[in-house]
């Protein structure tokens, strides 16, 4: 089967996922919307097993460049999206064996990013989850698991640390002979790798404000960049302190919001924009690959309004309407040709 998504505006890419293809052909553009591809005619799912695995034949895990980028990447989505399941008891109640699994969650216009990872991973299957607009990629086979263990080992950076070294325990005490070190949390800077990239990913949202004046209320023009979770996990742990070192690098605070909730929140949002400066050296090191890159694309586009001070006048107030027009869920078209920059992993 063959799905036409995204094509390019000047280059001939073409990705094989498995039995799904991506294709991106030269100057014609496909509005998703009319396409409905994630919508009415996404396949329930995608596989990707080996079932011929052996503890004896485990992969040589040889961390180049790439493949750290593509690790610290994984790591930030996983904390970010994902969830990692460790069972408390060997059988269920009706005596089937239980297994651990680790599960990342996809927005349905994310779904050639989530190929593309199942796809470096060589593990796991992809199914629409239902009721909600999202895939979710679940790894529950030993190799698929043993690999993102080995992976992200020594790159986590919040409390999600607890089930994953949980994971490396039920992983151990099931197969002696893997012995796997847990590694304590990553403390190096943000600046250093793409772990930051991975959790944006996952967690981040790119803001433009153009609010009109009414009465006595000021006309607010603002470019943003925001990010919030929960003040504690389902362990009851606290995810402040890892939350202020993404602060502390975009020159701004943690908030605490929603505080008469069930679920209060911490949020960070750049104030500033020195903040969102810092923000663009980091992305243009460590860029986005779902579909928040196009969001970032034009996010920076509205930044260089306000770094010119084109904001301020009329021209810049309707460029910067015309951008904000197709930003985050107003978008309907969808350009991958990012996707052919994905860090690779060679075993």
């Amino acid at each position: 089967t063959y799905f036409y998504i995204a094509p390019a505006l000047n280059s001939a890419i073409c990705w094989e996922l498995l039995n799904f293809k991506l294709t991106q052909s030269a100057g014609n553009l496909i509005d998703l919307n009319l396409l409905r591809i994630f919508r009415d005619y996404t396949p329930e799912s995608f596989f990707c097993l080996n079932s011929s695995f052996q503890i004896s034949s485990l992969p040589c895990i040889n961390f180049s460049k790439n493949k750290s980028n593509f690790s610290n990447y994984l790591a930030g989505l996983i904390e970010g999206d994902g969830t990692i399941i460790v069972p408390k008891t060997e059988r269920s109640n009706k005596g089937k064996l239980n297994y651990p699994s680790i599960q990342l969650a996809f927005n349905l216009k994310d779904l050639p990013l989530a190929l593309l990872i199942q796809q470096n991973l060589g593990h796991g299957s992809l199914s629409r989850k239902k009721g909600v607009n999202a895939y979710v990629l679940t790894i529950n086979n030993l190799e698929g698991m043993i690999l993102i263990v080995n992976l992200i080992n020594g790159k986590l950076r919040t409390p999600k640390i607890h089930s994953f070294w949980n994971l490396i325990d039920w992983l151990n005490n099931k197969y002696i002979k893997l012995n796997i070190i847990k590694k304590s949390l990553n403390n190096n800077s943000l600046l250093d790798n793409s772990w930051l990239s991975g959790f944006i990913e996952a967690e981040g949202q790119f803001n433009v404000r153009n609010t009109i004046k009414i009465g006595n209320t000021k006309a607010k023009v603002e470019c943003k960049f925001e990010l919030s979770q929960r003040q504690n996990d389902h362990r009851g742990k606290n995810n402040l302190i890892f939350l202020e070192e993404i602060a502390k690098l975009l020159i701004t605070s943690v908030k605490s919001i929603r505080m008469n909730t069930l679920h209060p929140q911490y949020r960070i949002r750049t104030t500033n924009i020195l903040g969102n400066i810092e923000l663009e050296k980091y992305l243009t090191v460590y860029p986005l690959f779902g579909s928040k890159y196009l969001d970032c694309i034009d996010w920076l586009k509205v930044l260089n309004l306000f770094k010119n001070g084109e904001h301020k006048n009329k021209i810049g107030i309707e460029k910067l309407n015309y951008i904000k027009l197709n930003m985050n869920n107003n978008r309907t078209i969808f350009i991958w040709d990012h996707l052919q920059n994905f860090y690779k992993l060679e075993k």
